[in-house]
């Protein structure tokens, strides 16, 4: 039986996530805002902190905790385990991203640049957050780099695409 091989250079399947699944698998990156409660306890809790290059954020008495490449559950258990039994008996803690790290769109659309990230974008609606196509634009040479892909591989995408935080999303002159 011979496998079957997606193009190098499209988009494979096992990224695009469903939106209801993206906040619950969503990894913390640098530029990420993020608060933590721990109810009841007002001065062991953060506010809108932002990841530092490094991933990583400062809390009272647990120090500096490097959550980046982690999903919010995974933090609120970090913090749970921190604070459980030397601290606090049975905590409880609430984790909540306040801005998502920005994403990027270059080439042509009217106002290239950074924009904030919101859940549920995909290109067309990054598209319009960056002024709209301009009249030269490709609908089929649209291209996304995932911004948590260490080698930083170009794919080729659809307008209804998902974009996330970080990714750099390009679109490409059409010459017909």
């Amino acid at each position: 039986m011979a496998q079957v091989r997606e193009p190098e250079n499209v988009l494979p399947a096992s990224v695009l996530l469903p939106p209801a699944q993206f906040l619950s698998s969503y990894r913390l990156g640098a530029g990420d805002v993020v608060s933590i409660r721990v109810f009841g306890e007002d001065d062991l809790s953060i506010e809108k902190v932002r990841l530092t290059d490094g991933g990583s954020i400062f809390m009272p008495n647990l120090g500096e905790l490097v959550v980046r490449g982690k999903t919010l559950g995974e933090v609120e258990k970090m913090v749970v385990e921190g604070l459980s039994g030397r601290i606090l008996i049975n905590p409880k803690i609430s984790v909540s991203v306040d801005e998502y790290r920005p994403f990027f769109i270059n080439g042509m659309v009217d106002k290239p640049g950074g924009y904030p990230f919101q859940p549920g974008l995909t290109i067309r609606k990054a598209a319009s957050l960056a002024g709209g196509f301009k009249e030269r634009a490709s609908l089929n040479k649209l291209f996304v780099i995932r911004g948590d892909d260490p080698q930083q591989r170009q794919y080729k995408v659809e307008l209804n695409t998902p974009i996330y935080p970080g990714d750099i999303v390009t679109v490409e002159e059409s010459f017909f």
